[in-house]
């Protein structure tokens, strides 16, 4: 496909507040690449038409968001199997024959986000790990925490049921059961992580007493806003190692990127990016 403007995006509804526009729009610029990334509202029963109409308007690929991530993949040519396992596509790419590919970077960037941190290492792990939520997040997560070494991951959620459709879908050492066994479970973990919405802004707090955490017991939050949510502080103000949720944000950037705008140089996470994308954090 040749143009001269190499064009991506962002699809969800609603869609004014996403920070991928400004993401992807920072490495544009500093990579010198002649493309652009927008942000565009597609209710859901457009979803069909706009993603078929992907190449003849040009797009090289677009990321996809909420609420279109299990949907679009009835619309897609291809899936990858790892976005086939965890049940959804965030990213869909466009190639050269105008069929419409399907993956989830998702699970790339969790994992990214905690091998980046230096606070965990690949490999098999000791203790278990706790995930709080069974949304559509979790799926991803629990996959990425899977290949990372963990031997048990303790899907815990409010409704549980739902944590028993995604251990069930997965399979693996996945372990659904209700929020309250957190309590019982903690002393005995090697990583905590939240993707549920509980701590984001406009949303209720997520209550949890960590004074049975183990000291080395790493937590992290897919929540970035606010960045230090009440979770990451607890644990932070009583000694253990957190990860915030803005670098799962970054990473999972990165394939669909390189996979639109065949940059010669591969888009690096910094410091400088961080601190560009937060500033766009109404």
């Amino acid at each position: 496909m040749s143009q001269d403007i190499l064009k991506a995006g962002v699809i969800g509804w609603p869609i004014s507040h996403s920070l991928s526009p400004r993401l992807h729009g920072f490495w544009l610029d500093q990579l010198s690449i002649h493309g652009r990334y927008d942000a565009v509202p597609v209710v859901p029963e457009d979803l069909a038409s706009f993603v078929r109409s992907l190449p003849e308007n040009g797009f090289q690929g677009v990321n996809v968001t909420v609420p279109h991530k299990e949907a679009v993949m009835d619309h897609c040519d291809k899936i990858d199997d790892l976005a086939l396992r965890i049940g959804a596509v965030n990213t869909l790419i466009v190639d050269d024959q105008g069929l419409i590919l399907g993956s989830n970077t998702d699970h790339y960037g969790f994992k990214q986000n905690l091998l980046a941190s230096g606070e965990i290492a690949a490999g098999p792990k000791e203790r278990a790990a706790v995930v709080i939520g069974a949304g559509g997040a979790s799926r991803a997560i629990c996959t990425a925490l899977e290949e990372l070494g963990f031997p048990k991951i303790h899907l815990l959620n409010r409704t549980v049921s739902r944590a028993q459709s995604v251990a069930r879908d997965l399979g693996g050492p996945i372990l659904p059961g209700p929020l309250s066994d957190l309590p019982a479970l903690l002393p005995d973990i090697g990583l905590l992580v939240n993707t549920s919405s509980l701590g984001m802004k406009g949303q209720d707090p997520l209550h949890v007493d960590l004074s049975d955490l183990p000291m080395e017991c790493l937590v992290t939050d897919i929540v970035y806003n606010p960045l230090m949510t009440d979770l990451l502080r607890q644990a932070r103000e009583r000694g253990n190692k957190v990860v915030d949720g803005l670098g799962m944000l970054l990473y999972q950037a990165v394939p669909g990127f390189e996979a639109w705008f065949r940059p010669m140089e591969k888009p690096m996470v910094t410091d400088a990016l961080r601190k560009y994308v937060l500033a766009g954090i109404a």
